[in-house]
């Protein structure tokens, strides 16, 4: 799928490049003294015999004609680029490509130096490059089609738009480098050149540097304005998720556009809805909807707003208009098993996603219909899981292997997941075996046997295999993986290392936010609070709205007993984000706890236990709750949960001190029943 996808994006710029090939050529400066006049003259005549061959479909004197002129136009006046490329459209147009390259490539045997040629074999073999009704690169024409450029900038440096030519092939070739260069040096001739600053922010974008993308992109909009340019900057902000500045030049966009304002209004409407802005994104798809009643996508997303709003009676009536509008669509359908998630009612939401997959089953597959059934059952495996059935959760991920072999790897790491989720290491570490066996090249997979090789408490063998994914593209995320190998092992000083190397490789915010919160849990493992909550303070400066941060840096708070108004402000924001989160219900209840509240405290800390049955955490703190509130029995049975546990944990994740405190506690709940125990029989005696 994600090959795919990249071809696609490629030939969205070779829609660029045909659009770019029509533009006015920056003439060499050197070479003979041009006959200009000659030059008009048989140009003239040769774009006149060009129409009259396209108006009589190519026919053979005309056709021949045109060509004759436009070579002696050139020949009188070398430096004229636009007729070559008026004799390639006319090759081009008419269909004769391979007598076009024929004619070039004798004429350069001749005259190696005959750069008008090289302009028409170029412009020919960008014109192969692409062919859209199979969806795929030709590799051959994209070489030949960069060579020829390659020679051309070479000797005329001062041709610009054949250096900009050259830049967009080098980044369908994913040539980062060689792109960068070639736009470079349009703008080092050009610094206010559009295209140039416009390709250089792609290729940075490939590059993973949103940033300067949208810094070149934000120059492009503030010199020349237009609705295009906003939304090249507004793709940009979407990239950096910055949301808020997406929208923003997105309305810029709309206020000078009318030819797409749907479309535009539909993804300003999106954006909004990213940056947190439901009520204005509502807005925008009720208007919507004004214009067009049937439109389905903007009822369909009116749902999703309610939902996340948990608003569950408008978003299931939303949802009904969507369905009465289109009955098929596995968009509309699959909205209504995610309400049902919304709303915790996992057992639904299986029967009714089931009911969606059994009717929509067929023998076999388009590519399409693959990747939207691969989708859903992906969606179906994570409701399994977060249900606790692990079994059918991993039999389902194994239907996606089944049916999609690119999503084998994706789904085999999914399965090693889910088993490990169940505590169940032996059947984990045989599926990661198998999946490393299936797929011996898939990064995720070959991450997912080094983390579960830590897991098991082979730390060893898991920072070898993690230390062999560093090939110099990835190295970022390889660093982060091996600090997570690191916590595991509690080597603490490697593991900073290791987040200091991951430091010097982020760019975004998002990047560093991630390792600042990674930062802060490391100094809260080694109880240096202070600076835990600095890191946690800087992913909550980027991102607000980060759930993890919040749910961390409140859990902290509480379970130092300190700022207790404050920590239960930042838990009940998480949750509010995140409601069936188990591990935030778990940190709300605690904070409550806490707080002495002790019926609230049971009832987040029961509704978590409902999500995930098996933490040890979550039991031993219901028992805190319950023994305070005077249920002996409820009490020792919780803490017994958790000892049950922490013995099938990880041995990564086993606590020793934590299991102690956890038997202390029930030795103590068992003395208290049997005193309770005897107090109610002493009574009872005569």
């Amino acid at each position: 799928m994600r090959t795919l996808h990249a071809v696609g994006a490629c030939f969205v710029l070779l829609a660029g490049l045909a659009a770019a090939q029509n533009a006015p050529t920056t003439p060499p400066k050197t070479g003979p003294t041009p006959d200009k006049a000659s030059a008009y003259y048989h140009y003239s005549l040769g774009h006149l015999y060009s129409e009259l061959a396209g108006a009589y479909g190519n026919r053979g004197e005309y056709f021949n004609k045109a060509v004759d002129n436009y070579r002696a136009a050139l020949a009188a006046d070398p430096s004229a680029t636009f007729i070559a490329e008026e004799l390639s459209d006319l090759y081009i147009q008419s269909g004769r490509l391979r007598d076009a390259v024929t004619e070039a490539e004798d004429l350069l045997k001749k005259d190696p130096n005959d750069l008008n040629s090289r302009r028409i074999l170029a412009r020919i073999y960008s014109r192969l490059i692409g062919d859209e009704q199979q969806n795929k690169i030709d590799e051959t024409m994209l070489k030949k089609a960069i060579e020829q450029y390659q020679k051309i900038t070479e000797a005329s440096p001062n041709d610009l738009d054949s250096w900009l030519m050259l830049g967009r092939l080098d980044k369908v070739a994913q040539d980062s480098t060689g792109a960068e260069k070639a736009f470079r040096h349009v703008l080092s001739v050009d610094p206010n050149n559009d295209d140039a600053m416009t390709g250089l922010a792609m290729v940075y974008g490939d590059l993973g540097d949103s940033r300067k993308a949208a810094d070149l992109l934000r120059q492009v909009a503030e010199k020349n304005p237009t609705a295009r340019s906003y939304e090249a900057l507004a793709n940009a902000y979407e990239q950096m998720k910055d949301y808020p500045l997406a929208a923003e030049a997105l309305r810029k966009a709309l206020s000078m556009s009318q030819d797409n304002a749907g479309d535009l209004k539909k993804a300003l409407a999106a954006d909004l809805l990213m940056a947190d802005q439901s009520d204005e994104a509502l807005k925008l798809y009720q208007e919507l909807l004004t214009e067009d009643p049937k439109d389905v996508q903007s009822q369909l997303r009116i749902s999703q707003i309610y939902r996340k709003e948990r608003q569950f009676d408008k978003a299931r009536q939303a949802a009904e208009k969507a369905r009465q509008m289109d009955p098929d669509n596995l968009e509309v359908r699959y909205n209504d098993v995610q309400v049902l998630e919304a709303e915790g009612k996992l057992s639904e939401a299986i029967t009714e996603l089931n009911q969606i997959l059994d009717s929509t089953e067929k023998k076999t597959y388009a590519p399409p219909e693959r990747r939207n059934r691969a989708v859903l059952l992906d969606g179906l495996a994570s409701l399994y899981r977060n249900n606790e059935q692990f079994a059918q959760a991993a039999a389902t991920y194994k239907r996606i292997v089944d049916l999609d072999p690119d999503y084998g790897g994706e789904a085999s790491a999914q399965i090693v997941d889910t088993w490990r989720a169940a505590k169940e290491y032996g059947r984990a570490e045989q599926a990661a075996n198998d999946a490393v066996k299936a797929y011996p090249k898939d990064r995720m997979v070959q991450s997912i046997h080094a983390s579960l090789m830590a897991d098991l408490g082979r730390y060893d063998q898991a920072v070898a295999e993690t230390k062999k994914l560093m090939d110099g593209k990835h190295d970022r995320e390889t660093w982060l993986s091996l600090a997570e190998v690191y916590e595991k092992q509690k080597n603490f000083p490697e593991m900073a290392k290791a987040i200091d190397q991951a430091d010097k490789l982020s760019i975004s915010k998002e990047d560093k936010a991630a390792v600042a919160f990674m930062r802060g849990a490391m100094y809260e493992r080694l109880k240096k609070y202070d600076q835990a909550e600095a890191e946690f303070r800087k992913v909550l400066d980027t991102d607000p709205d980060n759930s993890s941060a919040l749910n961390y840096l409140g859990y902290m708070l509480a379970d130092n007993n300190t700022r207790l108004d404050e920590a239960h402000q930042l838990i009940q924001k998480a949750v509010d984000r995140e409601p069936n989160n188990y591990a935030f219900l778990d940190s709300l209840g605690w904070v409550y706890f806490r707080m002495n509240k002790l019926p609230e405290a049971e009832e987040q800390l029961r509704r978590a236990l409902q999500r995930m049955s098996n933490d040890p955490t979550v039991h031993d703190h219901l028992g805190d709750v319950y023994f305070h509130e005077g249920k002996t029995r409820e009490a020792i049975a919780q803490w017994q949960n958790s000892l049950q546990d922490w013995r099938v944990s990880a041995p990564s994740d086993q606590d020793e001190n934590e299991v102690a405190k956890v038997q202390k506690k029930l030795e103590s709940a068992r003395v208290r029943l049997a005193r309770e125990t005897g107090m109610r029989q002493d009574e009872k005696q005569p």
